[in-house]
């Protein structure tokens, strides 16, 4: 089986394509094609710009997808698209595109959880069995495991989701957002010496991280660190000498903060549920230093950890396709008048078919 997933949730345009063989091998992706929405340093991107993007793409996408995969549309089975959650007009955007192909190929709609097509991904990129999920990004912050055909949420974000805080945060800093300004951080924080401390907010499985925000923007506030800065300015300067954080220490010192939140309340599902096994999904997966102090945890524990690199973890259409030829197989399928967006699709909303 074959079906193409098409993927808009915030400012990632994803299409791919994935193969199900009858003799029951492994899966395989044919094409996953991907083009990201970049805003301007200090500024966020905004759902009318994202969607027009979007639109602006998205068949040209569909056509490079189709040849990188070397199959024509009679080879489709189903068009798979993402459902929610994730940014309004974007969504609308890909699923009005996905409604198109459906009409125009006479293949079916199905609809996809955006977070469910981040663990399947995971799962299947991994070989991971039953793990506790940590699912990251942009717009979501979830401490999930499976149970009885749904993905639990044992623990989730109070405000904003991690993928968030360190988006606004780098437009504090007017980071630049190519090709992400979470990947930005994330460099700058490796130059980081100095850990300032910060709110630490977990309320038993939940975590807050507006608090943190609001502090780490105070800081950089203070320092004269916000705005745009000269290469030589205050990333350079020597903590040693005038006692006070530089950018890149503030970038350390909130990853850490953040990271060691969701190690915690991670490690506390895995005791809950007697897993050994911690999935990282979703953009912010991608992050070393996140996937290297949950290592430690799990080791600790005589566990391991499984990641993917960022063709997986960062948003992509191939585990659109993935998810939705897992249900598709199972007999699901969105009728056009049930193919409208909600930004708010919970994981645990989804009756996980194909899973026993």
């Amino acid at each position: 089986m074959l079906a193409i997933g098409l993927e808009g949730s915030a400012n990632k345009l994803g299409v791919g394509i994935m193969l199900h063989p009858n003799d029951g091998s492994s899966p395989q992706v044919l094409a996953n094609v991907r083009h990201t929405y970049v805003s301007p340093p200090g500024e966020g991107f905004l759902p009318k710009d994202t969607a027009r993007h979007h639109r602006a793409w998205v068949v040209r996408l569909v056509k490079r997808t189709l040849r990188e995969a070397h199959i024509s549309v009679s080879d489709v089975d189903c068009i798979c698209f993402t459902q929610g959650p994730g940014m309004g007009a974007p969504l609308s955007s890909v699923a009005v595109a996905a409604r198109m192909l459906s009409l125009l190929w006479k293949k079916p709609l199905v609809g996809v959880n955006h977070c469910v097509g981040h663990i399947e991904m995971g799962r299947l990129i991994t070989g991971s069995t039953n793990p506790v999920v940590l699912y990251v990004s942009g717009g979501n912050t979830q401490v999930i495991a499976y149970s009885s055909q749904r993905y639990r949420i044992f623990g989730e974000t109070l405000d904003i989701a991690v993928g968030n805080c360190l988006d606004r945060f780098a437009r504090t800093l007017h980071i630049s957002n190519d090709p992400a300004p979470g990947y930005n951080i994330e460099q700058l924080a490796k130059k980081g010496k100095q850990l300032v401390e910060l709110p630490y907010t977990v309320k038993g499985m939940d975590c807050s991280f507006s608090g943190m925000l609001a502090a780490v923007d105070a800081l950089a506030a203070t320092y004269g660190l916000d705005g745009p800065q000269s290469d030589e300015a205050p990333d350079a300067a020597d903590t040693v000498e005038t006692g006070n954080p530089t950018r890149a220490d503030l970038c350390f010192s909130l990853q850490e903060t953040i990271f060691s939140m969701l190690v915690e309340i991670t490690e506390r599902a895995m005791a809950h549920v007697g897993s050994k096994e911690v999935l990282i999904v979703g953009g912010v997966g991608c992050n070393e230093r996140l996937q290297e102090m949950m290592g430690i945890m799990a080791r600790d524990r005589g566990g391991s950890v499984h990641a993917t690199d960022e063709r997986f973890c960062i948003d992509n259409g191939i585990m659109i396709a993935q998810a939705g030829l897992l249900a598709y197989k199972t007999g699901v399928r969105t009728p056009l008048k049930e193919s409208a967006c909600t930004q708010r699709f919970r994981t645990d909303a989804v009756f996980v078919k194909w899973r026993d």
